[in-house]
């Protein structure tokens, strides 16, 4: 069933839908009376029916709210230096479908990309509009967040609460499997295409980051920490058998 986001919903209402979705409606050729599916981004989705009274007046007939969680058990926080072109774009996204939290873009020594400003928050609000796509697609409630863009240094002085910190590195010598103890929150720290300087591992590890190491090969930045999400969803998360 098609799947839409639309925040501040109210149960057995009546709502006119928002230019945005009435054109992802349109893509998808709905029909009058056809059954859909919204969902606020806080956690509820609302069964709906939609009411096409015109070309510019599509309404939902909403039903009564649902409590719906299919986030993960583990809340996982992906700490990620900003990656070229379509490559952030890309990890956004299956971060989102994985199951990640949160996100914090940031820039390093070593990031091909620069972003200040109004360009930067650009870039944000078009990562967010992906995740939230993305929740559309894979069936989330809750959207993640797109933190704004900032400096490795920063995010190091302002770090979220965690019992788990990583940092995926080559020179890493532990595996995942070593790690004691089931981390209910871990944050996730991903360098850009050069990966991290020296001088920023040993930042990362004077914060607390666990250098491991995902077996022989570097991966490249837009697989390494979906590769990392995906790992953790299976020794920790909703991949369990």
């Amino acid at each position: 069933m098609p799947r839409f986001y639309i925040p501040n919903l109210s149960e057995k209402s009546v709502f006119r839908l928002p230019e945005n979705t009435v054109r992802h409606i349109n893509s998808l050729r709905l029909k009058n009376g056809e059954r859909i599916t919204l969902f606020d981004g806080k956690g509820y989705e609302y069964p709906a029916v939609l009411n096409i009274e015109s070309k510019n007046a599509y309404w939902a007939e909403i039903g009564e709210k649902n409590a719906v969680n299919r986030e993960s058990p583990v809340h996982i926080v992906l700490i990620q230096a900003v990656s070229t072109g379509e490559k952030m774009d890309f990890t956004v996204k299956k971060a989102v479908e994985l199951g990640v939290a949160e996100i914090y873009p940031v820039l390093s020594e070593f990031s091909s990309v620069r972003l200040s400003g109004e360009r930067a928050e650009k870039r944000c609000r078009r990562w967010q509009e992906i995740a939230i796509a993305a929740c559309e697609q894979c069936g989330r409630n809750t959207v993640p967040k797109i933190q704004p863009v900032q400096s490795l240094h920063n995010i190091f002085n302002n770090l979220p609460i965690a019992d788990k910190y990583i940092l995926l590195s080559p020179q890493g010598s532990l595996k995942l499997t070593e790690i004691q103890n089931k981390p209910q929150k871990i944050v996730l720290l991903i360098g850009a295409e050069g990966g991290f300087s020296a001088a920023e591992e040993q930042a990362a590890q004077d914060k607390g980051f666990v250098p491991i190491q995902l077996g022989k090969r570097i991966l490249r930045t837009e697989t390494a920490g979906l590769a990392t999400i995906a790992a953790v969803q299976t020794l920790w998360g909703d991949f369990v058998a």
